[in-house]
């Protein structure tokens, strides 16, 4: 305790009345000598006067005293009683911050006697402190939540308020937050009054730990399992207070059979924040024993309604969901946990447990709640689909109970809702994961058809001059195919299937590329914006790549504002899109707390627009191929779809989320790029150009090639592609015919070009055989595959790549490329 008393000052009277009083005195005394004529008279009346100044002067300075007055000067002993709190700590300080006054708490919590912006809380604390009182002398009061001790082990929530005559002082308290579970507390409950009202309904209650062994029962269940006192059981096992018979009915130990059977219901209480999921299982527990026989002795009347209260006000604190219904299945109580997992808060309940679920199940959830309310005290579990879930099944526990009074049917249902959230994030991933492959799939046989066709229109384009009648329509052909092309360009890049070519870059810079063809992109109705935030760090991508990420999500978005408005009927609208860069540190992205994503640096890409925001039930689904809003016969619906794939194969994370006004509503919708920061070296050379396109007549420089290509259209249009070129050409159809070429050994064939995937033998595992007879022969693969996806599957030297669909003059730029690299060698 801290009390600082002051030394009483001595208070003297103003100047201007003690030079009035001596103005008084002499001139008294002057008239007294005029009038009596003699001195001896005046002295003798000035005498008196003066020790009646004297008098009164002294009486003054004795009733100035604190022993004259007790409230001159703070009596900080009665202060100090008057602030004694065992569970708050009270410090009062002066102008100086310096402790005049403090509880026995306050010492006893921080053992120092300094004041309160001088504990010892962590530098954040202690700034609020010191923040919070400025704000009190200034305002008069302030307040602080959750203040931290250097330690970190215990947390505070603070007030000060300004007090005093002259409010020259402040008062400090202070109060321990202190973090309840639901079970805090239960075992002195239940071995204490709730316990003994519990025992007299028939209702036994044990709380065991995560191993089994009892911490506390009801006195009923001490005296009927082994006639001992209840402290006494504290440390056994709860089953050696149970016995069992041969139709697995439970008794009390040292009932046997004699006594009447129990009702187990076992209530998992929750699991310390921090548990693995792995571990769930391994919380407190309590079990509930229903005694099927009472309403006998202790004067009780058999109902059981004395109890409900103290048993509903249990059941209201677990966090297991919990309900009681009477013989008729009418719903009589529920605790908040069964209204939050059945997602009725906000509604209550209905009148019967079949209210709560869908048509389907309604007559089976009646039936079963019905036999259990008049049937054997037994238990069981059905599963259901909840009205407001149709989708997710759920289970719900059902148990006869008796001696409740009305109550017949416990109910109980544990709150999925976060169980529910990761299926459906793992049911969605793997449904990308699987139209991904499908895509994939689909896009290399489609690219073998591609190849037919663009191969055969610039075969029939040699034949034909412009002017042809049927020049034009071949290039048409040849345009669409193009085109077509391009989509399975773009179901490649969603199944991340694509040839990525990555180099280190600034995003800034790639933004800055593409921001003037953005402009012409967006149009007058649309106001475009670029901010960048400073020390971004370089990403590793392709930046053709991140070009059309940026283009499709700008594209996207203006058309979603141009929807927005044509949907609320402006004629004259105006939209805004934002295109940012921002640095996130690891320790950002911890805080986040978004489990799929590592806590490492990323440099952001946010494109925001005004489109009035995504509807809810379409962001589960925006990044799916084929998945469009718009009417049918506009978009491919694989805009989106390309941008997932592209930043998924660039290690990197996107996110779409609604932006929301001031009135709460979605004002627009806002995609969130994170991609990985580049912690490597930066390369001297960043990128190699693409080589320009060369003739085939320009590169021919003969040779003899094997070609194995398992789809016919593809085989022949190669073959006559090489063949033009001036090329031998040996074709076989699958892997085992070409290797059967290599074992004749007739020819010696100086570049093997191969398809990868192939029934039988694949491509690759051709290459391999060929490579023991034949070490340093070339291989050309071509694929509607990612390059960089072959060359990690397959570990081959010399081994050159061509992606599907080609053109006549690129297999035979890249045959004589190939080629001209092997004679340089």
């Amino acid at each position: 305790m801290i009390v600082e008393q002051d030394d009483p000052i001595l208070r003297l009277p103003p100047l201007p009345l003690l030079l009035g009083l001596l103005g008084a005195f002499f001139l008294s005394v002057g008239l007294i000598w005029v009038l009596g004529g003699t001195s001896v008279t005046a002295l003798a009346y000035g005498g008196a006067l003066l020790t009646l100044l004297l008098t009164i002067l002294l009486a003054a300075r004795l009733r100035s005293t604190p022993e004259a007055d007790g409230a001159a000067v703070p009596d900080w002993s009665v202060t100090s009683a008057a602030i004694e709190n065992r569970r708050r700590a009270v410090a009062v300080t002066d102008r100086a911050n310096r402790v005049t006054c403090a509880n026995t708490t306050y010492d006893s919590w921080f053992a120092a006697d300094c004041a309160p912006t001088e504990l010892p809380f962590d530098d954040a604390a202690r700034q609020t402190l010191i923040d919070a009182s400025r704000a009190a002398w200034r305002d008069g009061s302030a307040d602080a939540e959750a203040l931290a001790s250097v330690t970190g082990d215990r947390r505070y929530r603070m007030s000060v308020e300004r007090a005093g005559r002259g409010e020259d002082y402040l008062v400090w308290r202070f109060s321990e937050i202190v973090q309840e579970r639901n079970y805090d507390g239960m075992a002195d409950r239940i071995a204490g009054p709730v316990g003994e009202l519990m025992s007299r309904a028939g209702v036994e209650v044990a709380l065991v730990d995560p191993e089994g062994i009892v911490l506390s029962v009801t006195p009923g269940l001490a005296e009927r399992s082994s006639g001992q006192a209840a402290t006494s059981l504290i440390g056994q096992e709860f089953v050696q207070l149970l016995r069992s018979d041969d139709r697995d009915r439970i008794f009390f130990a040292r009932e046997g059979q004699q006594g009447t059977p129990q009702t187990l219901v076992h209530v998992p209480l929750e699991a310390p924040r921090g548990t693995k999921p792995s571990d769930a299982n391994k919380v407190l527990s309590m079990m509930l024993l229903v005694d099927s026989g009472v309403g006998i002795g202790g004067g009780w009347d058999g109902s059981g309604k004395a109890a409900i209260p103290q048993l509903e006000a249990l059941l209201s604190a677990l966090p297991l969901g919990l309900a009681l219904t009477d013989r008729d299945g009418r719903f009589q109580f529920a605790n908040k946990a069964f209204l939050r997992a059945v997602e009725r808060e906000d509604s209550g309940l209905p009148q019967f447990p079949s209210d709560l679920v869908v048509r389907e199940d309604k007559a089976a959830m009646a039936d079963t709640v019905r036999r259990f309310a008049k049937g054997a005290t037994v238990s069981g579990d059905m599963a259901v689909r909840l009205a407001g879930d149709k989708e997710e099944p759920v289970s719900i526990g059902l148990a006869g109970v008796r001696g409740l009074g009305d109550a017949a049917v416990l109910l109980s249902i544990t709150d999925s809702t976060e169980e529910k959230r990761l299926r459906r994030q793992v049911a969605q991933a793997t449904k990308m994961q699987a139209v991904g492959q499908l895509a994939g799939g689909v896009a290399h046989d489609f690219n073998n058809v591609l190849t037919a066709i663009i191969g055969y229109c610039d075969l029939m384009l040699l034949r034909h001059t412009p002017g042809d009648s049927d020049y034009d329509d071949i290039q048409q052909i040849k345009a669409n195919s193009n085109r077509a092309a391009s989509l399975t360009r773009q179901l490649l890049a969603f199944s991340r299937q694509q040839t990525l070519r990555p180099v280190v870059l600034q995003l800034p810079d790639v933004v800055s590329e593409v921001s003037q063809l953005l402009k012409r992109l967006m149009g007058d109705k649309v106001e475009f914006s670029v901010r960048h935030d400073r020390e971004l760090g370089p990403v590793r991508a392709d930046p053709q790549q991140l070009e059309q990420v940026i283009i499709n999500l700008a594209v996207n978005a203006r058309d979603a504002m141009q929807a927005h408005a044509t949907k609320s009927g402006k004629v004259d609208w105006k939209g805004r899109l934002t295109l940012a860069t921002r640095r996130v540190l690891a320790r950002d992205v911890r805080k986040m707390g978004i489990d799929i994503m590592p806590a490492n640096d990323y440099t952001v890409l946010i494109v925001q627009d005004t489109g009035g925001g995504i509807p809810a039930e379409h962001l589960n689904k925006i990044f799916e191929p084929f998945f469009t809003t718009k009417e049918q016969g506009k978009g491919t619906g694989l805009g989106l779809s390309t941008v997932y794939g592209i930043v998924k194969q660039s290690n990197g994370f996107i996110f779409a989320d609604n932006v929301r006004g001031p009135d709460g509503a979605p004002a627009g919708a806002r995609f969130t790029v994170y991609l990985p920061v580049h912690k490597g070296a930066m390369p001297a050379i960043q990128r190699k150009e693409e080589p320009e396109e060369t003739t085939a007549s320009e590169w021919s420089v003969g040779g003899k090639l094997l070609l194995v290509e398992d789809e016919d259209m593809v085989r022949a249009v190669a073959e006559r592609a090489l063949v033009r070129a001036g090329y031998t050409i040996t074709t076989a159809a699958d892997g085992e015919e070409g290797l059967a070429h290599i074992a004749n050994g007739k020819i010696e064939f100086d570049l093997i070009v191969s398809d990868v995937v192939m029934p039988a033998m694949d491509g690759p595992a051709m290459a391999r055989a060929i490579r023991r007879v034949k070490p340093k022969i070339p291989i050309l693969f071509m694929s509607g595959y990612a390059e960089e996806q072959l060359r990690n599957d397959i570990d081959i030297d010399n081994m050159h790549f061509i992606p599907k669909p080609f053109s006549v003059q690129q297999i035979s730029a890249k045959v004589a490329e190939v080629l001209a690299e092997q004679r340089k060698d």
